[in-house]
């Protein structure tokens, strides 16, 4: 099917009428409804609004977040700034604060133990040393951890808790 004077003048008239895009394919016939959404949008033909109900503006749902103690002494004027922002095709202006957080880490730090690295070159590792790798792999330098690995781990204890973090930490840390 090609799409003719006549088919896209007639496209135009049921755009223009409010008939959905499948509506339209069916009085066409011979086209899809994705074939008349490509054509009105290499015509450049308006948007309609949207269907399904009033049109409402949403509104953000702040939540707050823990404050750390060196913003305890700031006051809302010094944390805030309003932010324009356009919603949607009719492109209406909303008033949005944001509120700046710097994001702190929280992990325990007390029962970290960094073991201290026999620095082992590539040949020296065995099925017995720690494969954790130090350095950048095409510079000179680069080492391995070489202690003693945990049951049936290439890593020894510290790297296999880095290495195998539980799905719900990784998830924490994002």
């Amino acid at each position: 099917m090609s799409w003719t004077d006549e088919r896209v003048e007639r496209l135009k008239k049921l755009w223009a009428d409010g008939l959905s895009a499948s509506q339209i394919a069916a009085q066409l016939g011979g086209v899809s409804r994705n074939a008349v959404i490509g054509k009105v949008h290499r015509l450049n033909l308006p948007g309609r609004a949207k269907s399904g109900g009033q049109a409402s503006v949403r509104t953000k749902r702040t939540t707050a977040a823990p404050r750390a103690p060196a913003y305890a002494g700031r006051t809302a004027a010094q944390t805030t700034r309003t932010v324009s922002r356009s919603s949607g095709g009719a492109a209406l202006q909303q008033q949005v604060d944001a509120v700046a957080v710097e994001e702190l880490d929280t992990r325990p730090t007390e029962d970290v133990v960094v073991p201290i690295s026999r620095r082992l070159t590539l040949v020296q590792l065995s099925e017995r040393t720690c494969k954790w790798p130090s350095g950048a792999p095409l510079q000179e330098g680069l080492h391995f951890c070489g202690n003693d690995p945990g049951e049936a781990s290439p890593y020894c204890g510290y790297h296999a808790k880095l290495a195998f973090q539980p799905s719900s930490e990784r998830r924490r840390a994002r």
